[in-house]
């Protein structure tokens, strides 16, 4: 029989969750979806990528037909009038804001001597700046909900050398959003909202991955799914109770109940064959 996670219920709740016009973000938005929740999608892909599939306007159908209601929105991070007005329409559409999920990020893992400082610029602007922009304008409404949550996709803070000098920017960008996270979920604790971050303990399988990677190390990454169901777990649990976290996917898994993780394997992948990620 297989194993059941035991999690609560996203239903009716409204998610503003940004990059999610694919991978690990929209696969997030559609397991909200099928409780029944609504999810905003903002992002700024609106035609056809090349190398990425998915659009604003594809997630949005996955997302209806999944059982949840969408709002595609095209938004840049970077830029403060157009989050503040997508927090708005997300607002005036679904009647507040529950959950925050910072997923947007740029990635470049190069050194100091190959990294443009256009590139450097981008990763801070999206990772960190993004994330402390998109917090910031959702607070207010947060702070209204009734378990409200903000998740980020960044990793444990581990101040050695090992996890920056291969991508010195790269690491300081993505540790921007841990920051993030050890900052508001003190800053913030006494109005009940839980910050908290999640990052994978392997490789994950996404159209992005195999841009970086290219496609034959894509059987040795773990399904997105396994990204999206311990979110769930994190994001229905007891905000109060759940704070200042930085989770493990499959740890919070265990927690949940979990000790196979054949389902997140490709066929004819063992464990021992999957890619550890970045800082894990």
């Amino acid at each position: 029989m297989a194993e059941v996670i035991k999690t609560g219920s996203l239903k009716g709740k409204t998610l503003f969750i940004t990059g999610a016009s694919r991978g690990i973000g929209l696969a997030i938005g559609l397991r909200a979806a099928k409780d029944g929740a609504n999810v905003v999608i903002a992002a700024k892909t609106t035609e056809p990528h090349p190398k990425l599939a998915g659009t604003i306007y594809t997630a949005a159908e996955a997302i209806e037909k999944a059982g949840g209601k969408a709002l595609p929105l095209v938004v840049d991070v970077r830029d403060e009038a157009v989050v503040e007005e997508a927090v708005n329409k997300a607002v005036e559409s679904f009647g507040g804001i529950d959950i925050l999920v910072n997923n947007a990020s740029a990635i470049s893992l190069s050194g100091t001597l190959e990294t443009p400082m256009k590139r450097y610029d981008l990763m801070h602007q999206i990772n960190t700046r993004g994330t402390y922009l998109c917090s910031q304008k959702c607070l207010p409404h947060l702070m209204k909900a009734e378990n409200p949550h903000i998740l980020n996709l960044s990793p444990p803070l581990n101040m050695k050398e090992h996890w920056f000098a291969p991508h010195v920017a790269y690491t300081m960008a993505k540790f921007g959003m841990s920051m993030c996270v050890l900052g508001m979920a003190g800053e913030f604790k006494r109005k009940g909202i839980g910050v908290n971050a999640l990052w994978p303990r392997t490789a994950i399988d996404t159209d992005a991955m195999n841009v970086i990677t290219g496609p034959e190390l894509r059987k040795k990454c773990r399904k997105v799914e396994i990204m999206s169901d311990a979110a769930h777990v994190i994001l229905t649990r007891p905000a109060k109770e759940t704070t200042g976290n930085f989770f493990i996917d499959d740890e919070v898994l265990r927690t949940a109940g979990l000790t196979h993780f054949e389902r997140y394997r490709h066929p004819g992948t063992a464990e021992t064959d999957l890619i550890p990620d970045f800082f894990v």
